[in-house]
């Protein structure tokens, strides 16, 4: 395993880390909680895994205290990252919860320092590395107090490092361009990228380059919700509690058909370790967070830090597919959520508010 660092911190990481959406929330099979620990032991001890990524609103709290039972008397060990954001502790909010539905927000500072120590409590630690607001929002980016009261965590020592995770969709461009802008102290985002679906993450690196020096990324959903495992076929059927099962059949043809145009990734490595090894070539990438619901999976996305990166020719021809959709000609556009064009509540000038940022030329240095 090769690891990272968060720029203008002494937070290192492991290239490639463990997020703990899978084990803790059942969106994508059930898991118990001696399965979720013995994972993230095993990630730790044969694969080198150090950073654990959560949320408190990963089955309200659950994500948080699998970290504590895996990894209590080790906390110099591993690097934790979390997020807060969510009201978990409104009952009535709770109950009224149905599926994946958003629970309230609440960033006001005194609840922002309510939901830290509650997430201290159950981490059983005194500090958190890596704390990221969850799925930021416009009004967030805008409200100077948000960004104010995580820099004053860590001027406290309650955390190492802040920003934002943006979701729950992909999409989000302008809502991570502005923070960026506002705030370009900002230590990292988090956000949806993969070679299936590079737009608008590619913008948002390219932002960070321009306005945010010390701003690296920790990229979720890496294998396009599994398609990039290479393992679905048109005939794919999800189980009963997987969030996946829900999506729209063109989904999983037209994705089927995407992978099938990257086969050539697979004549050394797998193509999961294909889709890691194309986003650790980007150098503001500390870390990939692939889903992983079994050791198989730990131990092949793991191994794929150590493995040579992608030949430059490989790169470019993923750009070039890319730009034609991987060979899907009839796929309906991308229905986005969040600010995908400018809005005249901006106060920069990234580029002209009128229209979003294109697509960007893929960096040279990504054959690196």
């Amino acid at each position: 395993m090769k690891y990272r660092m968060f720029p203008n911190t002494d937070v290192r990481v492991s290239e490639v880390g463990f997020g703990t959406w899978t084990v803790s929330t059942g969106w994508w099979g059930d898991k118990t909680d001696a399965d979720a620990v013995a994972m993230m032991r095993r990630a730790l001890d044969e694969h080198g895994v150090t950073f654990f990524d959560a949320a408190d609103a990963y089955g309200n709290g659950r994500s948080e205290r699998q970290i504590a039972d895996a990894f209590r008397g080790r906390r110099s060990e591993i690097v934790i990252g979390t997020k807060i954001g969510y009201d978990i502790y409104d009952e009535v909010a709770q109950q009224n919860r149905r599926g994946q539905q958003e629970l309230p927000m609440r960033t006001d500072p005194q609840f922002m320092r309510l939901a830290v120590e509650r997430c201290l409590e159950r981490l059983e630690t005194d500090y958190i590395d890596v704390l990221q607001l969850h799925n930021a929002k416009m009004e967030h980016v805008r409200d100077p107090e948000v960004w104010a009261t995580l820099r004053d965590l860590k001027r406290e020592g309650k955390i190492r490092a802040w920003g934002a995770a943006f979701g729950p969709a992909i999409g989000w461009l302008y809502e991570s361009v502005e923070l960026m802008e506002r705030e370009p102290d900002i230590n990292t985002i988090q956000m949806i990228w993969n070679v299936l679906e590079q737009h608008p993450g590619s913008a948002m690196i390219e932002a960070a380059r321009r306005h945010a020096p010390n701003c690296c990324f920790n990229v979720r959903v890496t294998h396009a919700s599994g398609m990039l495992e290479g393992k679905y076929t048109a005939d794919t059927v999800f189980p009963e509690n997987d969030h996946r099962r829900h999506r729209p059949r063109s989904w999983l043809v037209n994705g089927v058909e995407k992978v099938k145009s990257l086969e050539f990734l697979a004549s050394r490595m797998t193509l999961g370790q294909a889709a890691l090894a194309w986003l650790l070539a980007e150098p503001l990438v500390v870390t990939a967070l692939p889903n992983v619901y079994d050791d198989e999976q730990v131990a092949e996305f793991a191994a794929a830090s150590d493995l040579p990166r992608l030949p430059i020719d490989a790169m470019e021809r993923i750009h070039t597919l890319d730009a034609v959709n991987f060979g899907v000609d009839d796929e309906e556009p991308m229905k986005y959520k969040g600010a995908m064009t400018r809005d005249h509540g901006a106060n920069v000038d990234l580029q002209d508010a009128r229209n979003p940022i294109s697509r960007p030329a893929m960096p040279a240095n990504r054959g690196a």
